[in-house]
C-alpha cells in the first residue's frame, strides 16, 4: 500500500505544480512582456515486481516558457523600425506644421510686393511708403518666426537625444543587473522564467530607442550591442553612453561612446536614430532653404533698390540687412586661424553646409556629407577660396594640420534679416533717369517703358534729347538720323526707351537724371518685378518659388514618413501576432488546463484515499 500511496502523492504534487503554473499564467494575462509558462511531467522509474514493472507515479520536472528566440528578436527588430518611423513622422509633422501654419511666408511675400506696387502707383505718397515699410517688417517677422520655429524643433531634438541617452543607460544597467540575477538563479539547471521575461522586456524597451543586437552568453546571460556594434551590456557590466556638444556647433548634442568618440551616425534604427536622421535629412535642409530664400530676397531687392533715387535725390541704400554666412571653428583646432565667408553670387548659392580642413599645405573643402567640393584660391585676402557663390578668406592667424571649420552659408540667415529703411523718404522709388515729353509736341507718340540696362555706362547720367525729324526718323543729341517705327526701342547710354504711337516732325523727348521728388516710379516698377525675377539656381528660381520648394521638400518628407510608419506598424503587428501565438496567454486554453489539472488533482486524492482504505482494511483483519 505504501507504493500506491506514494503514486497518489506524486500525482497530487505534480497536479499542484500544474495548477500553480496555470494560475500564474492567468494572473499575468495583462502583464507586458510576460511569456506563457508550461509544466513538463515525466513518469517515475517503474519498480520490477513479480516479473513485470509497476509504475510509481509522475514528477513535475520543469516549468518552461513557451518561447522562441527567433520570434522575440523579430519583434525587437520590428519594434526598432516602428519606433523609428513613429519618431521620424512626428518630428517631420512638426516641421510641416511650421511651414504651412499661420506664419505663411508666401502670404507675407504677396503682401510686401503688393505694397511695392502701391508705391509704384503713387511714388511720392507718404502713406503708401509707410505701408511698404510696414509690410517689409511683416515679411521680416515671418522669416524670423519660421526660423524661430525651426530652432525650437532643433532644441526639441536635443532634448530627445538627452532623454534617450539617459533611458539607454538606465535600461543597460537593468539588463546587466538582471543578467547577474539570472546567473545566480540558474542553479541545477533551473531557469528563472520571470527574470528572463523581465530582461526581455527591458531589451524590448531598449529596442524602441535604438537598434539592438543580442547574443546568448554563459549562465543564461546575454550580450547586447546597439547600432553598428557599439557594446552596451556584457554579462553584468553595462557601458554608459553620454552626450557632448557638436565639435562645431555648441547648440547641438551628439552621442559619444565610453572613449569619447562620436557615434551619432552609428545608431541605426529606433527613435534615437530617427532623431539624428531627421535633423540631418529634414530639419537642416529646411532651415538652409529658408535662409537661402531670405538671402535671395535681400540680395535681389537691395541691388534693384540701389539703382533708384529716393525723395532726397540720393541713390538708394540697403533696404534689407542680413548677416554673412556663419563660420564655426572646430573645438579641436590647435591653430590660431580665423575664417570668414561672404556670398558673392546668389545665383550659385546652394543649400549645403561645408567643412573646410587644412592638410598642412592647403585648404580642402567638402560638404558635411563628405562630398568633395571643387574650389579655387588659397584663402588669402586677395585670393579667396571660391565655392558655390561663396568667397572664403583666412584673414588672420596660422592654421595647424587638421584644423577645420564648418561654413553654414544659409542656416541662420532667416533669423538675421531686418529692414534697413525706417524713413519713408529713403525709399528709392524713382528710377535714376526720367523720360519726359516736350509740352509742344504735336504728334500722338506717348512715353512707354524706360528700362535701365547699364548704370556703369560713363555717359549714363548725361541728359539726352531725342528729336524726331519726321514721323519715321529721329536724332539723338543731333547725331545721325535713325529710323523709327511704332513700338521700336530707342537705345541710349545704359538705357532703352519705348514709345507708343506716331510722332510728328520736331516732337522732342528727353531722358535725364531724375530729380528729388520727381514722382517717377521707374525703380518702384522694377522693385515690384523682383517678385518675378529669377534669382537662385543661376537665375532660374524666384524667391517665391524657393519657398514653394521648401514646402514641397518638407511635405514630401512628411508623406514618405507617414508611408514608412504605416509599413513599419504592419510589420510590427505581424511580428507580435506570430510571437503572441506562441508565447501569449490564451484564457480559453488556460481554463481548459485548469479544469484538467483540477480533475487530475482530485483523482490523485482518490488514489490516496483508496490506499488509506485498503490499509485500514488490512489493519482491521490483522487485529481480528
Amino acid at each position: 500500500m505504501a507504493d500506491l500511496l506514494s503514486t497518489g502523492i506524486s500525482g497530487l504534487l505534480a497536479s499542484q505544480v500544474g495548477l500553480s503554473t496555470v494560475g500564474h499564467n492567468i494572473s499575468n494575462v495583462n502583464t507586458a512582456g510576460y511569456t506563457r509558462q508550461t509544466t513538463t511531467f515525466n513518469a517515475r522509474s517503474p519498480q520490477f515486481n513479480g516479473g513485470f514493472y509497476v509504475g510509481q507515479g509522475a514528477d513535475a520536472v520543469s516549468v518552461q516558457r513557451a518561447y522562441s528566440q527567433f520570434l522575440t528578436q523579430t519583434v525587437w527588430s520590428a519594434n526598432s523600425g516602428q519606433s523609428r518611423a513613429l519618431q521620424y513622422a512626428g518630428l517631420t509633422a512638426a516641421t510641416n506644421n511650421a511651414v504651412s501654419g499661420s506664419a505663411n511666408l508666401q502670404s507675407a511675400l504677396d503682401g510686401f510686393f503688393g505694397a511695392v506696387s502701391d508705391v509704384a502707383n503713387a511714388p511720392v505718397d507718404t502713406a503708401s511708403r509707410q505701408a511698404l515699410i510696414g509690410k517689409a517688417s511683416t515679411l521680416v517677422s515671418t522669416f524670423r518666426s519660421l526660423s524661430s520655429q525651426f530652432q525650437q524643433i532643433d532644441t526639441q531634438t536635443n532634448q530627445e537625444i538627452s532623454n534617450s541617452v539617459d533611458k539607454i543607460n538606465s535600461l543597460a544597467k537593468s539588463i546587466a543587473d538582471l543578467n547577474g540575477e539570472i546567473q545566480r538563479a540558474s542553479v541545477g539547471g533551473a531557469v528563472p522564467n520571470d527574470l528572463l521575461d523581465a530582461r526581455d522586456q527591458a531589451i524590448s524597451q531598449l529596442s524602441q530607442i535604438v537598434g539592438v543586437n543580442v547574443s546568448q552568453g554563459s549562465g543564461n546571460m546575454v550580450t547586447v550591442s546597439v547600432g553598428n556594434g557599439q557594446p552596451l551590456v556584457n554579462g553584468t557590466d553595462a557601458t554608459k553612453l553620454a552626450t557632448a556638444f557638436n565639435q562645431y556647433d555648441s547648440s547641438r548634442l551628439e552621442v559619444v561612446g565610453p572613449s569619447g568618440s562620436v557615434i551619432s551616425g552609428q545608431l541605426g534604427s529606433g527613435s534615437l536614430g530617427a532623431t539624428f536622421d531627421f535633423r540631418t535629412n529634414v530639419l537642416d535642409p529646411a532651415r538652409n532653404q529658408l535662409g537661402r530664400a531670405a538671402i535671395a530676397m535681400t540680395d535681389a531687392f537691395n541691388k534693384q533698390h540701389a539703382q533708384g533715387i529716393d525723395l532726397n535725390g540720393d541713390a538708394g541704400g540697403k533696404f534689407f540687412d542680413i548677416a554673412d554666412p556663419a563660420v564655426l571653428n572646430s573645438s579641436s583646432n590647435k591653430g590660431t586661424a580665423a575664417v570668414s565667408a561672404k556670398v558673392t553670387d546668389v545665383g550659385k548659392l546652394g543649400a549645403a553646409d561645408y567643412i573646410m580642413r587644412f592638410d598642412g599645405t592647403k585648404w580642402n573643402v567638402t560638404t558635411t556629407a563628405g562630398v568633395t567640393v571643387p574650389s579655387t584660391g588659397t584663402g588669402a585676402a586677395g585670393d579667396p577660396i571660391l565655392i558655390d557663390g561663396l568667397a572664403i578668406t583666412v584673414p588672420s592667424g596660422t592654421p595647424q594640420t587638421g584644423d577645420s571649420f564648418q561654413i553654414q552659408p544659409t542656416r541662420n540667415a532667416a533669423s538675421t534679416i531686418s529692414v534697413a529703411v525706417s524713413d519713408t523718404s529713403k525709399i528709392a522709388a524713382s528710377g535714376p533717369l526720367a523720360a519726359t515729353k516736350a509740352a509742344g509736341n504735336t504728334g500722338k507718340a506717348t512715353l512707354g517703358n524706360l528700362k535701365i540696362t547699364d548704370t556703369a555706362d560713363p555717359d549714363f547720367n548725361k541728359p539726352v534729347n531725342i528729336v524726331f525729324t519726321s514721323p519715321t526718323t529721329y536724332t539723338v543729341d543731333g547725331g545721325p538720323p535713325q529710323t523709327y517705327a511704332d513700338g521700336d526701342t530707342i537705345t541710349g547710354n545704359g538705357w532703352t526707351l519705348k514709345l507708343s504711337g506716331i510722332p510728328a516732325a520736331n516732337d522732342t523727348f528727353t531722358v535725364k537724371p531724375a530729380g528729388s521728388a520727381s514722382g517717377d516710379n521707374g525703380n518702384a516698377l522694377a522693385l515690384a518685378d523682383v517678385a518675378n525675377k529669377g534669382v537662385l539656381d543661376n537665375g532660374i528660381t524666384t524667391v517665391g518659388k524657393s519657398y514653394s520648394q521648401l514646402i514641397a521638400q518638407v511635405g514630401t518628407a512628411g508623406a514618405q514618413a507617414n508611408t514608412a510608419l504605416d509599413a513599419q506598424q504592419s510589420i510590427l503587428n505581424q511580428a507580435m501576432a506570430s510571437q503572441q501565438s506562441l508565447s501569449g496567454v490564451n484564457m480559453d486554453e488556460e481554463a481548459s488546463n485548469l479544469l484538467r489539472f483540477q480533475q487530475a488533482y482530485a483523482a490523485s486524492a482518490q488514489v490516496i484515499n483508496a490506499a488509506n482504505t485498503i490499509f485500514d482494511s488490512l489493519m482491521s483483519a490483522v487485529r481480528g
